[in-house]
């Protein structure tokens, strides 16, 4: 099912979000808002603002707080890209030169502070204390998952838990976000915040997964990215963890990582994960997680949002980009 028709019931509001991404570029530095307008126009799957809109619907609808926390899960996302892409020096982002690559690293690192800050801004307007709480905590938890990731670059002494462990900071922190928020602001029962809490930390879990199989199967126009760049910034992944486990001795990220032959051995690795049973088991593991995520909204009151965030797990679990 394609997004329109999963965003069906919050679409006109999800346009209203795009508004106010606008807005936010509309400032009186000419060359601040050239930055802002081109990050933010990244021609990304809006899945973070749907999902604060989607939770939001299970109970009081209230636009006036929705809105501006949907805006902001996604100034949010695009710092994070923005940071990401600065640290790991990628010249390419959603198919367009990043903004390291244009304007300078320094430059970047500095429009990612800018946005987290802005981000912050809209999240205060709320009123929430709880939410404005929750969101500097995930910006911390984000950080630490980055920082994890960027000290054990290469390090192929990394397990399974370690994997998870980082992609729930990086990634599904910021689901969690969207979904708690959105039910904190429509004044969920207790119970409830939890489901979509955990709701929106499973799915942002299969989401990254997904990602990483993507990093070795997809192409680089579906991508928008060159095919095996988790690889080649020393990031191991579950698909790569799989390959060494499968091959101990003798195995190209092995090479890769003891600094031999790199781009022979991101080829080889793209070429062995391919053709081998790895990516249905990794496709299996991110279904477990999805099928996980809606497990507990069967609890909730039965509703389009509902129906809408389990199409939705459907849809991240069965991507191609």
């Amino acid at each position: 099912m394609p997004l329109s028709e999963i965003y069906e019931s919050v679409q006109e509001d999800l346009v209203k979000v795009e508004d106010r991404l606008k807005a936010v570029s509309q400032v009186d530095f000419p060359w601040l808002s050239e930055l802002l307008d081109y990050s933010l126009r990244g021609g990304g799957k809006a899945i973070r603002p749907a999902l604060v809109l989607l939770t939001g619907k299970f109970y009081d609808y209230n636009l006036d707080c929705l809105l501006p926390m949907a805006t902001a899960v996604e100034v949010y996302h695009t710092a994070t890209l923005v940071h990401d892409d600065a640290v790991d020096k990628s010249s390419v982002r959603r198919g367009r030169p990043t903004i390291n690559k244009v304007w300078g690293e320094d430059k970047a690192v500095l429009l990612g502070d800018y946005l987290f800050a802005k981000g912050g801004e809209l999240v205060a307007t709320t009123g929430n204390l709880q939410v404005m709480k929750l969101s500097s905590q995930t910006i911390m938890t984000i950080s630490s998952g980055e920082l994890s990731q960027s000290f054990n670059a290469f390090n192929l002494e990394q397990t399974r838990q370690h994997y998870f462990q980082r992609i729930s900071r990086k990634t599904a922190s910021l689901f969690s976000l969207a979904t708690e928020s959105g039910a904190i602001l429509s004044q969920a029962p207790e119970k409830s915040i939890q489901i979509l809490k955990e709701y929106g930390c499973n799915l942002g879990i299969a989401f990254q997964i997904v990602d990483d199989i993507l990093d070795f199967i997809g192409s680089e126009e579906e991508l928008g990215k060159p095919v095996g760049s988790d690889l080649v910034q020393g990031t191991l992944t579950l698909p790569a963890m799989l390959l060494l486990e499968r091959y101990p001795e003798e195995n190209p990220v092995k090479r890769l990582f003891q600094g031999r032959d790199k781009q022979e051995n991101v080829r080889l690795a793209i070429d062995l994960i391919r053709n081998s049973s790895i990516v249905p088991e990794c496709y299996k593991v991110a279904s477990g997680y999805a099928s996980k995520a809606c497990h507990s909204l069967k609890s909730l009151p039965d509703s389009v949002s509902q129906r809408a965030l389990t199409e939705l797990a459907e849809y991240i679990t069965s991507r191609r980009e």
